[in-house]
């Protein structure tokens, strides 16, 4: 990636925590500013429901049935919206493996790739990375703990702590 481009970065919110759940909204901003965020209405067979992560995210199996998505269409748009590019997650073990799920269970190929945000830090980065995102959270003034507030709050800690 070039000094003077931003990433492309992705947040996944889920249906819970473990290995049941599933990834329920996606939320990018991409290298261009572009915003990208689609709720997923989940497939029959995608039961799993954590409270806990509900109560994080705020997003209801209510919100998911009304105003989700088609997971396959939610895989196409994703496919056109990054192309053949790189996509970052700062929840890599996590937001990857939910990004294999869908694509997996929607037989769509995925023409884009995810990283872990780690691979593009350098190490005074990732010294004071919570340290700004913290700061950035409360100046931001981010309420919300959704997809896409959270990938353009990491990609505003990725500008911040690469000026430093």
């Amino acid at each position: 990636m070039q000094k003077n481009t931003l990433p492309s970065i992705l947040d996944v919110e889920a249906s819970g925590f473990g290995a049941a759940s599933y990834p329920i909204e996606i939320g990018i901003v991409r290298y261009d500013g572009a915003k990208w965020c689609k709720l997923i209405r989940p497939f029959p067979s995608w039961v799993h429901w954590d409270e806990g992560a509900e109560a994080l995210h705020g997003i209801t199996q209510e919100m998911l049935h009304s105003k989700g998505k088609e997971p396959v269409k939610v895989c196409y748009e994703l496919n056109q919206f990054l192309g053949n590019t790189i996509v970052y997650s700062d929840g890599w073990v996590v937001d990857n493996p939910w990004l294999i799920k869908l694509f997996a269970a929607a037989r769509v190929e995925m023409t884009f790739t995810c990283r872990a945000l780690e691979y593009i830090l350098s190490q005074t980065q990732m010294e004071i990375w919570h340290e700004v995102k913290s700061e950035l959270a409360t100046s931001l003034d981010v309420k919300r703990h959704r997809a896409s507030a959270d990938a353009l709050l990491i990609q505003q800690t990725y500008l911040k702590t690469r000026q430093c």
